[in-house]
């Protein structure tokens, strides 16, 4: 995020906050996943492929039995996405669209690749129509064999993990810069989180990654990664 805790700007082009460094480290952290996960509206937004991108990695996860890259998730309310998004296309990887609307849910085959796109319907929160519950996203992920879970954003996903305490580790990168914009998307929206001035979370590490500050938090007691 900006030093003004903005993850973009109002424009039409992606601004890119993270240096070479940082988007090396992430990439490293996703090789580590077992799937990662995004609202509709970064797909939308950014047109991501959410891909381990080193070949290195991608044959490390080959070697140990893996796919080269995590299977990709999506929460998507709505059910509607773009058939033509990156992120269908670029892996021999399952791609699971979690949505709380009226979509037939089941395997969707035939992508190029012989993946498949995987619509799952979860009921929305109480009271709150559209929205998924992100525990029970959670647990349909883990019956499906996801035990490392990569939550990259945007907001609305990173305020729902959250405030719903299914957060055990949080990546922080700061770019030395201002968006100073006040309809720029925030890290974060309002909510009752967990971690607040009575709970404060565990500061892991501080790195400097070209001129970007990463700070690394442990909010579960029990996380020790």
């Amino acid at each position: 995020m900006s030093v003004d805790g903005r993850i973009d700007d109002c424009s039409d082009r992606r601004l890119m906050l993270s240096g070479p460094a940082d988007l090396d480290r992430v990439d490293e952290v996703r090789a580590g996943c077992d799937a990662i996960l995004v609202g509709a509206g970064t797909v939308r937004r950014d047109d991501p492929r959410l891909a381990v991108r080193s070949e290195v990695r991608r044959a490390a996860r080959v070697a140990a039995g893996l796919e080269p890259t995590p299977r990709k998730v999506v929460l998507c309310g709505s059910g509607t996405l773009d058939p033509a998004a990156r992120l269908f296309d670029t892996d021999p990887v399952d791609v699971l669209v979690y949505t709380s609307g009226d979509r037939p849910a089941g395997d969707r085959p035939g992508r190029r690749d012989g993946s498949r796109t995987v619509m799952v319907e979860l009921p929305a929160l109480a009271g709150r129509a559209g929205l998924i519950d992100v525990a029970a996203v959670l647990d349909d992920l883990a019956r499906r064999g996801v035990r490392r879970l990569l939550v990259e954003g945007g907001t609305s996903v990173h305020t729902a993990f959250l405030t719903a305490g299914l957060v055990d580790e949080l990546h922080l990168a700061v770019a030395p810069l201002f968006v100073g914009e006040a309809d720029a998307p925030a890290f974060v929206g309002p909510g009752r989180f967990p971690r607040d001035a009575r709970a404060r979370m565990r500061l892991a590490e501080v790195r400097q990654l070209d001129d970007v500050v990463l700070a690394r938090y442990l909010i579960h007691p029990a996380t020790t990664r």
